[in-house]
């Protein structure tokens, strides 16, 4: 057994390995010197110890449960869309229409392809009522409503996936196309925020990505969407500490540079406002 060469195939996936394990390198090299027997009844031991150490023991390792969580967004996102781009006289012609039904089109691909990996171990889709309760009773009526909430729904999934992408890195297939979804859902968010801010009005100053901890315009309802996007450490780094062109970078600028995750606990609780 070449215990290095397991670390270094071990390294391929998770880049950030080397530097867990480095402290322990050494004494597992010195171990060689005192005989193969001793060496070798210790060694389990050693690898357990220091793969403890290396990675978190509570973090969860679930695949089919990180799917699921991911499909249960996708379910919301795709019925938003597809009920949204049905709903006579809400959205505009045109380019608007055309973009609508686009990031539909790609919700109900992320949905169709999640179900085929998770096949019967798939949930079921939930009923969802996208009012809130009442909170947002006029989104199928209202098109910036509609957008703004749009807009929330597609914040959460960038940093959903984000929040899981770790729980993959055992599974390349699945992680590569998870992260190709996190993707897609950044360059959604980041199209439905300029079109909120082509529609001028509240939204006129709507960047393409997140400031601080809740710039949705929509009031406290999403607050749990933007929940520690107003951070600006980053690595024991206080950004606004550094130097930028002209000064030192202002706070918007270091909560912008960075998106947050969200833990699965948090995403569902923001879902659970829509769910029945």
């Amino acid at each position: 057994m070449n215990l290095f060469n397991i670390f270094d195939t071990i390294a391929q996936v998770d880049p950030e390995f080397n530097e867990r394990v480095s402290p322990r390198r050494e004494a597992i090299r010195n171990m060689a010197s005192f005989g193969k027997k001793v060496t070798l009844a210790a060694m389990p031991f050693v690898i357990s110890d220091l793969f403890k150490k290396a990675y978190s023991q509570s973090a969860p390792t679930d695949v089919n449960g990180v799917l699921n969580y991911a499909l249960t967004l996708e379910y919301l996102e795709a019925e938003y869309y597809t009920l949204g781009a049905a709903a006579s006289g809400l959205v505009p012609s045109g380019k608007p229409a055309g973009a609508i039904a686009t990031i539909r089109d790609h919700e109900v691909a992320h949905v169709n392809f999640l179900k085929s990996v998770l096949g019967n171990n798939a949930v079921s889709k939930p009923t969802f009522d996208f009012t809130a309760k009442g909170t947002f009773a006029d989104v199928f009526s209202n098109y910036d409503t509609f957008l703004a909430l749009a807009q929330a729904f597609e914040d959460t999934g960038v940093r959903a996936y984000k929040g899981q992408a770790g729980i993959l890195k055992g599974n390349q297939v699945v992680l590569t196309a998870a992260l190709q979804i996190h993707s897609v859902e950044a360059r959604h968010a980041s199209h439905i925020r300029q079109m909120r801010r082509a529609r001028g009005g509240a939204a006129a100053n709507q960047k393409p990505w997140i400031t601080g901890a809740n710039d949705s315009g929509i009031g406290a309802a999403v607050d749990a969407v933007y929940m520690g996007e107003d951070n600006k450490i980053q690595a024991e780094v206080d950004i606004t500490s550094l130097n930028g062109v002209g000064g030192k970078i202002s706070t918007n600028a270091a909560t912008q540079s960075f998106d947050e995750a969200l833990a699965a606990p948090d995403v569902l609780n923001i879902a659970k406002l829509f769910i029945v």
